[in-house]
């Protein structure tokens, strides 16, 4: 910026000295003229300047702005006269053609004083607009960190009371699988702390700490739970937002093994499409006691709502029922 203001000037004040020059008057006279004339200017226009960077007028206060920049100019204009009769006297022509140029000079400096405070008038009117955009961006994504934070705490005690009363029930009559599944449930845990640092993983350590969610399963299930991860090789280093997955499979268990006897398998397909990681989790479910096309549980909904927050689109998470067979379809976008 302040390279621009000193090219501006050392071009008007080359242009102010050659039409002084041209007009009859020695270099001496037209250098000091152009000089004196345009170092006060641009005082005045970093008066006017400084004034607005503190001071913005409000509707009906433009008045204000334009009497400040005539009072300028007409300092402007006196101190330059003193200042030159005072250096250049005894250049007899020079003072008579200075004395009647008075208004043309006075015109002129008002009128660039006025030009440069509307352009800081502009340019701090576009820098507070960008620090009000700023400030709201930031504003913004607090709020949308703090809601991420919250739903990925509503899930932790979800699953944790879940497994405690899995716990409980073990306890006295398979003590030993009760233990195995504490130990479980304290990787889990120490995994999940781990994740609250990252906002993204890749497929394959998502897959390790889902995997150690589906061991605790298991135990409180035994042999009605089964599990099929199939993955695309190319898939394993991309990545999607930590701990995705576990509420969705949380909720294909309950609501495939909830309301059946036999044994049950849980499908979890990963697949590379185009710019998307796409991850498909399949259940059966029984048609007469649940209504998946509707969705169901805290599970969907908070994905919904985190991959909003995270991606501004609403169409990444999709669900089905068909066949007795419930399917939930995630895309991550990959940017």
């Amino acid at each position: 910026m302040i390279t621009y203001i000193g090219a501006a000037w050392l071009v008007w004040t080359a242009m102010h000295a050659g039409s002084l020059y041209l007009l009859g008057f020695s270099i001496k006279v037209s250098v000091i003229d152009a000089v004196i004339c345009n170092t006060l200017l641009l005082l005045a226009s970093s008066v006017v300047s400084n004034t607005l960077r503190f001071y913005q007028p409000g509707k009906g206060q433009y008045l204000n702005i334009v009497a400040w920049c005539a009072l300028l100019a007409g300092m402007w204009l006196f101190l330059s006269r003193w200042l030159l009769l005072y250096i250049l006297k005894g250049e007899e022509i020079y003072a008579d053609v200075l004395n009647s140029s008075l208004l043309m000079r006075g015109s002129t400096g008002f009128l660039l004083i006025c030009g440069s405070a509307l352009i800081s008038m502009l340019y701090y009117t576009q820098q507070e607009q960008k620090e009000n955009e700023r400030r709201k961006s930031d504003a913004e994504k607090l709020a949308r960190e703090a809601e991420l934070f919250n739903l990925r705490q509503q899930l932790q005690p979800h699953f944790l009371f879940n497994s405690l009363n899995s716990i409980s029930a073990l306890i006295g009559r398979r003590p030993e699988e009760a233990r195995t599944m504490i130990y479980q449930l304290s990787d889990f845990l120490r995994g999940t702390l781990r994740k609250e640092e990252n906002e993204v993983v890749t497929l394959e350590e998502e897959f390790q700490h889902l995997q150690l969610y589906l061991d605790i399963e298991k135990v409180r299930f035994g042999h009605r739970l089964n599990t099929e991860i199939i993955q695309d090789e190319t898939c394993g280093k991309l990545v999607l937002p930590a701990m995705l997955l576990q509420p969705l499979v949380e909720n294909a268990i309950k609501f495939g093994l909830y309301d059946t006897t036999g044994e049950v398998t849980i499908s979890i397909e990963a697949r590379c499409v185009n710019q998307y990681l796409e991850i498909r989790i399949r259940n059966p479910y029984d048609v007469d006691t649940v209504r998946p096309k509707s969705g169901t549980g805290f599970g969907i909904t908070g994905i919904k709502r985190r991959l909003y927050l995270l991606f501004a689109r609403t169409d990444l998470l999709e669900t089905s029922g068909e066949n007795d067979i419930f399917t939930t379809v995630v895309r991550i976008p990959q940017i």
